[in-house]
């Protein structure tokens, strides 16, 4: 019980934490930086598909399904938003 209580606390400031340090960025550095976060959930994507595929339905495995999926969903946003912040400084083709 008093593991499950120390990582429900170690969550929770990580959350906090990560809420002031994303919202105290500037919107100029904040593509960016999402962009390298893609890397880190691909991490936590690998991380969770291995705490999740011991065979076993326990907290932990059903814990990981739900990092997997939203993991997942992170990796993905980055990448749509870093392409059409990537589009926005391409060259328009000329219209005949």
């Amino acid at each position: 019980m008093e593991d499950l209580i120390s990582a429900l606390v170690v969550f929770v400031l990580a959350a906090f934490v990560g809420f002031e340090v994303i919202n105290k960025v500037p919107p100029t550095l904040h593509t960016p930086l999402m962009s390298g976060s893609n890397a880190i959930s691909g991490i936590a994507v690998l991380g969770a598909l291995l705490v999740s595929g011991t065979g076993n339905v326990t907290l932990s495995s059903v814990l990981g399904v739900i990092a997997i999926i939203m993991a997942t969903i992170n990796v993905v946003g980055g990448f749509l938003v870093t392409d059409r912040m990537l589009q926005m400084f391409k060259k328009k083709e000329a219209r005949s």
